[in-house]
């Protein structure tokens, strides 16, 4: 045995280990608002923090220390105060920054059902998405939408051959897989003149994504419909959308397929996935290490809950995806854009 080596895997470990903890103490801390209390009071003491956020100033003062030790906050020793630096309020305090505390909210989810998660590896059979504990949706949405604000519209749809310029002019657009709505909501905003539906099997997802519609006083330019990916009503589509969410269907091709015919001849198919190489030695890093860890749990789980059951998974690659795109009637696939968590394509009749 190589010490050297043990130790380093050892190492890892701890690193692991803290990382766990840390998810229990990111959600605390979103869930409390500590993230924006700190930054409302900066450079402050654990009292500070505590008194703005309504907590108990003892357990405050440990879960500041211990988001310094993970470097999520700041701690100036000579002041003996906490603060974020701008890139920390960025990535965690800011109503419309990155918000990422609330991606935390989607393991901690999955360990509530962490034994029969268990059981469904164990046997094989699936763990659907509607099975979850219900904070596993809102973690997902605070975690794509961001990256959604980011780049859909100055970026992914651009990157789209004349699709900018049919959803100014009116468009018929189908989001599918839609969940609480965030990229609907998105499209529909920043293109008026489009008819834009929301699908999405899960029933009380639908529900929240109208409310978010109506809160938005968006409520007569987009509407939802409880709809699966290869059953959504319509035909004419000049755009259907899919946001990180095919590789976890039971039937892609299906849904694909179905697609297909929904669209116009002329009408485009943009498929946003996690990011992924074709191969697995390629995907042996931090990010693949994060979508295998979600894979297994969440999207393989949930495509094992039907027939035909491809559990596609959330590392597909690109060269899969276009195998199954072309398979279900697409002529024309190509890469659109990309960013470091997703890959963006462009499929045509």
């Amino acid at each position: 045995m190589d010490e050297g080596k043990l130790n380093e895997l050892l190492g890892q470990f701890v690193t692991d280990l803290g990382g766990a903890f840390h998810a229990v103490s990111a959600v605390i801390g979103d869930r409390l608002g500590l993230y924006r209390a700190l930054q409302a009071t900066m450079p402050a003491t654990p009292a500070e923090v505590a008194s703005a956020a309504g907590a108990g100033e003892r357990y405050v003062r440990e879960w500041l220390s211990g988001q310094a030790a993970g470097g999520y906050v700041s701690y100036d020793p000579r002041a003996d105060r906490f603060h974020l630096t701008e890139e920390q309020e960025f990535a965690l305090a800011w109503p419309d920054g990155m918000q990422t505390a609330a991606a935390f909210h989607i393991p901690v989810a999955v360990a509530r059902n962490v034994d029969a998660v268990t059981e469904a590896i164990r046997t094989g059979r699936g763990f659907g998405w509607h099975e979850h504990d219900t904070s596993l949706y809102e973690g997902t949405e605070r975690f794509f939408r961001p990256g959604y604000v980011a780049n859909l519209l100055s970026s992914w749809i651009p990157a789209l051959d004349g699709v900018e310029e049919r959803l100014r002019a009116g468009a018929k657009v189908a989001d599918v897989g839609c969940g609480h709505g965030a990229s609907t909501l998105l499209i529909a905003e920043s293109y008026p003149e489009s008819d834009v539906i929301g699908f999405d099997y899960h029933g009380p997802s639908i529900e929240q994504a109208r409310k978010r519609a109506s809160e938005a006083g968006l409520g007569t330019r987009v509407s939802f419909e409880v709809a699966s990916a290869a059953g959504f009503p319509g035909t004419g589509y000049d755009l259907v959308a899919i946001f990180d969410a095919l590789h976890d269907m039971p039937d892609p091709l299906g849904a694909a397929k179905h697609i297909r015919a929904a669209l116009r001849p002329d009408g485009t198919f943009l498929l946003v996935e996690p990011f992924a190489n074709d191969r697995l030695e390629d995907n042996l890093n931090p990010v693949g290490r994060l979508y295998y860890g979600a894979s297994t749990t969440v999207c393989v789980a949930h495509s094992m809950t039907a027939e035909p059951r491809t559990a596609l998974g959330a590392q597909a690659g690109e060269a899969r995806l276009t195998e199954l795109l072309r398979e279900a009637g697409f002529t024309r696939v190509r890469r659109a854009t990309e960013t470091p968590f997703n890959i963006i394509l462009e499929a045509r009749p």
